[in-house]
């Protein structure tokens, strides 16, 4: 089997008696779009800020790309080919789309405190900013202030962010959320187009969504993953369905 690009051995963090990461062990193998899902409170989020380096764990391993990467500083893992979209919408409102792609790419390029100014004149970092933007199907949006987006807009640029950094795992923290249905259509057809270019570690509440885009979903509850498989094993599973899912969902 070949070696995964992420992987998490052991890993647990508690916050007084609260064990939010409970001895947890789960592996993304590369190319894969890999689902995490749970109820709230299931310790998603902070399971995802141990793997971005944002949370330390109180004890076990983080392991990406076949590196010990526990301790290894945010800044540090984004060379790495970590990144990371938010459950809240972080664009710069006042830039235009395409300045902030290209911002995220010229900080990404090491240009320390560069993105204070013009990057309009830098072509190499626009280029791979509206390539990015192509991606996701913002091409047309590139010259507008980003706080005249759509909501599922600037989910798609957070995307095209994340994107322009170069990466070869992606950390997409409930990109559906706040979403008009048309709009989720929008961002599932954009992490289909994704496959196998990047690896995709989602966490996600709409199920419709992570049944369709999920090659592989593990399954969280209390700090612990309770299940893990195919998307239709997921489905099926009747602990699943008494810890989240619900008769409704799984259907």
């Amino acid at each position: 089997m070949a070696e995964p690009i992420l992987a998490l051995e052991g890993v647990c963090k508690a916050y007084g008696a609260l064990a939010v990461s409970d001895d947890l062990s789960m592996a993304v193998a590369r190319g894969t779009i890999h689902a995490l899902i749970g109820p709230n409170g299931a310790g998603k989020t902070t399971l995802v800020g141990q793997i971005a380096g944002q949370i330390a764990p109180d004890a076990g391993t983080v392991w990406f790309d076949g590196r010990d990467i526990t301790r290894v500083p945010v800044h540090a893992r984004s060379h790495l080919g970590l990144a990371r979209t938010f459950q809240i919408t972080s664009v710069l409102p006042g830039f235009t789309v395409l300045e902030n792609v290209a911002v995220a790419a010229q900080a990404h390029a090491g240009h320390s405190f560069r993105f204070l100014r013009p990057v309009a004149g830098e072509r190499a970092l626009n280029d791979r900013a509206m390539q990015a933007l192509e991606t996701v199907g913002l091409t047309a949006r590139a010259p507008m202030p980003a706080g005249a987006l759509s909501h599922g807009e600037k989910r798609q640029l957070e995307i095209a962010i994340a994107l322009a950094t170069g990466p070869k795992l992606l950390l997409l923290d409930e990109p559906m959320a706040g979403t008009g249905r048309e709009e989720t259509e929008r961002l599932v057809a954009t992490l289909q187009a994704l496959r196998g270019s990047v690896t995709i570690l989602l966490v996600e509440h709409d199920m419709q969504a992570v049944f369709a885009l999920a090659d592989r979903i593990s399954v969280l509850d209390y700090g612990r993953v309770i299940a893990e498989g195919t998307p239709d094993a997921i489905r099926g599973n009747p602990e699943v369905r008494a810890a989240y899912l619900g008769e409704e969902d799984a259907a």
